[in-house]
């Protein structure tokens, strides 16, 4: 898992945003998917450090 997720998210989350609402929705389509690496980040750390 590692942090491949945040950029791969940011990138997409940019190329959508961009395809959708050009300039400023290449903005918040970042930032949307760069949230949510995190979120999705630490749900992950948080089931590994449960399951020991």
């Amino acid at each position: 898992m590692g942090c491949l997720p945040l950029p791969i998210l940011f990138v997409l989350g940019f190329l959508i945003g961009r395809a959708v609402g050009g300039t400023d929705g290449a903005l918040w389509g970042a930032g949307v998917g760069l949230a949510l690496g995190l979120v999705l980040g630490s749900v992950f750390l948080a089931l590994v450090r449960r399951r020991r």
